[in-house]
């Protein structure tokens, strides 16, 4: 893995595909132009880095470079409104999160009313091609997070970006759902290889 500053040109790379802030010039200048990190990072849970996780292959130094890189982003997405103006800065939270992992992982991203990452969970991981997922159980985390929306995300370990029937559907469902408390979800991302697909963008949420 070859790492250097990752707010800069660096490029992080594993047994994933490689990820780099200067893919996403806007973001890049963005996070140039202010002392970082301004707040404390996103709060993270993801389940251990077992054997099935492209992280256990990772050597100590470049998983630190990778969550390095995460912390920087992650304080970036904490101020208010970014997760909503900063589309770029959220692909490549969720590329750094997902891109490598060869098991089918669903994440969330919790936003506050000033659409403000108040958190980022892994709740449900899969196989090679498919992960089940609870409405229920997001329903609980947004509620127990006070959250006023979300944004989904999923990897597709295939390398295959383009959002499945089944994606599109499982993505109403839960817009439904959480529709009952009143969580909005903004967006829900694909994540294949160096690629992170925005359904909002594409029409297709």
């Amino acid at each position: 893995m070859a790492a250097t500053n990752p707010i800069g040109s660096s490029r992080i790379a594993g047994e994933g595909p490689a990820v780099s802030l200067s893919d996403c010039p806007p973001l890049a200048r963005r996070l140039r132009a202010r002392k970082l990190p301004t707040r404390h990072p996103i709060p993270a849970h993801r389940g251990p880095d077992g054997a099935a996780s492209f992280r256990s292959g990772l050597a100590k130094h470049e998983r630190a470079v990778i969550d390095a890189a995460l912390a920087i982003i992650g304080s970036y997405l904490r101020e208010p409104v970014e997760a909503i103006e900063s589309p770029d800065a959220v692909k490549t939270y969720l590329r750094l999160q997902l891109a490598g992992e060869r098991r089918e992982l669903f994440a969330v991203m919790y936003l506050d009313a000033q659409n403000q990452v108040i958190a980022f969970e892994i709740p449900f991981t899969g196989t090679l091609t498919q992960t089940t997922t609870y409405p229920r159980e997001i329903v609980r985390a947004a509620l127990a997070h006070g959250a006023a929306a979300v944004i989904l995300a999923h990897n597709h370990p295939s390398g295959r970006a383009t959002p499945s029937r089944a994606d599109e559907e499982l993505t109403q469902t839960l817009k439904a759902a959480l529709a009952l408390v009143d969580v909005r979800v903004i967006d829900h991302v694909i994540v294949a290889g160096t690629k992170a697909i925005s359904m909002a963008e594409t029409g297709r949420m």
